[in-house]
């Protein structure tokens, strides 16, 4: 007679369900792994490290599904590391500090390096941050992080300090590809299918819309096969690669005319303040596989470009949508970036800053370098001001309403008139501001 077979996730028992295909397909090995070329291999950085002796603390910095919290189990398996995993978004700086200072007071036997692994590091506030460092520092633990965001601005400088910093880049068409039909046909970890069973039509959209995340494109293959067995379909075609992702292959090129083509459409619409026709053409780049942050930045230049002082709340509200969508991702987030777009479409609309800065930039790249007036610069030492520095200047709030007439440009240029307020929005009020402080004093 058998014995019963262990559970476990590639065989899962009554009570445990089988892992998800893109857990099970996770990288076990250097050898298994796809893409990061230039961080493998021999004389590459990832060669020294696994050598290195302490083994050194590191931050992970790439898009999703490039492979970050792999790499870091590899590493730990590699060097035979006591791998402790946490998530800064689940986890608790306490129960973290608990587990370490545990691990601190019995000690550890042998030379066994300790990983602590912080998934998401970037998450977690500049106190939270800075309570790792003691163990870091002493060498409790080896800190391993992943983010997404660049570390120099997420990450506290005393604790990026003692990390290097592994960039990682989105993995090609070709990398997922590959991994693709890896997952479809692995006999014991992946879907056991003839590559037949995939259409080219389905595993091209596949690897579209993953756009480079390896873990999209093995969800997006296992929900796809789950319904050709579902229906017993002799192959997954690209209808139901549509069907398992939600999204239709729609008519979009990100890298070629048609990218240019939406965007331009979005960017015109949102200036005609049509809130209808912005919402349709963000859709259309959405479920066209758009990066949903580029559509961001191009709505956080538009605040300042096309709505400008007219609507000053414009600006932060656009920053807000990008920061949302990095928070919630799709498809939660797409819908700041709506919100975001109707309010641009229906904001009051001025150019005058646009145009404003634009004269200015002419103006200093046709001019040359007009020394800065004397009463306008800084005299920190006795000698400055022996020399004149700061003498004679106005200080505004000693004056009415905080204001008094003087000369703010350089004396070799005079005066100059840049901004124009027009009559929309608060650039009303601005425009009635500046012609009470300046309308007798500084003309056209």
């Amino acid at each position: 007679m058998t014995a019963p077979r262990t559970p476990s996730p590639l065989f899962p028992g009554p009570e445990q369900p089988r892992a998800p295909l893109a857990d099970r397909m996770r990288p076990r090995t250097l050898a298994e792994f796809v893409g990061q070329e230039e961080l493998l291999g021999e004389g590459k950085f990832l060669s020294s490290v696994l050598s290195a002796r302490p083994l050194p603390s590191l931050i992970f910095w790439g898009p999703p599904g490039s492979g970050k919290t792999t790499l870091a189990r590899i590493i730990a398996t590699e060097t035979k590391a006591l791998f402790l995993p946490y998530s800064a978004v689940l986890s608790g700086i306490k129960e973290i500090k608990d587990a370490l200072s545990e691990l601190k007071r019995v000690g550890r036997s042998g030379e066994r390096p300790a990983i602590l692994f912080i998934d998401e590091i970037h998450r977690f506030n500049k106190a939270q941050q800075d309570a790792l460092l003691p163990y870091v520092e002493d060498g409790t633990v080896t800190l391993f992080g992943t983010t997404t965001e660049n570390p120099s601005f997420e990450i506290r400088n005393a604790l990026l300090s003692r990390c290097r910093v592994l960039v990682l880049s989105p993995l090609t068409p070709a990398h997922v590809e590959v991994i693709v039909r890896r997952g479809l046909a692995d006999p014991e970890r992946g879907m056991g299918k003839p590559e037949s069973f995939l259409s080219p039509e389905a595993l091209r959209h596949i690897v579209d819309i993953a756009d480079g995340d390896a873990r999209v494109a093995l969800n997006a293959l296992e929900a796809a096969v789950a319904i050709a067995e579902h229906r017993n379909l002799a192959q997954v075609d690209v209808e139901t690669a549509e069907e398992a992702l939600r999204r239709k292959a729609l008519l979009y090129d990100k890298d070629g005319e048609e990218h240019y083509n939406l965007i331009s459409a979005f960017h015109k619409s949102l200036r005609g303040s049509d809130p209808d026709a912005a919402l349709y053409w963000l859709a259309r780049m959405l479920e066209g596989g758009e990066d949903p942050l580029y559509i961001a930045r191009r709505m956080i230049r538009f605040a300042s470009e096309d709505v400008g002082n007219a609507a000053p709340g414009a600006l932060p509200v656009t920053l807000s949508a990008a920061e949302t969508y990095r928070t919630l991702g799709s498809p939660e987030g797409e819908l700041a970036l709506a919100q975001a777009a109707v309010y641009l479409a229906t904001a009051p609309k001025s150019n005058r800053v646009y145009v404003a800065f634009g004269r200015a930039l002419k103006e200093v790249r046709a001019g040359g370098s007009h020394p800065v007036p004397l009463h306008l610069r800084n005299a920190p030492t006795h000698l400055m001001k022996e020399l004149g520095y700061g003498e004679k200047y106005r200080y505004p709030h000693d004056f009415a309403d905080a204001f008094v007439p003087e000369n703010y440009f350089p004396e070799t240029l005079g005066p100059r008139k840049y901004y124009e307020p027009s009559e929309a929005g608060y650039e009303k009020t601005i425009a009635e501001r500046l012609k009470a402080w300046w309308g007798s004093v500084r003309k056209k």
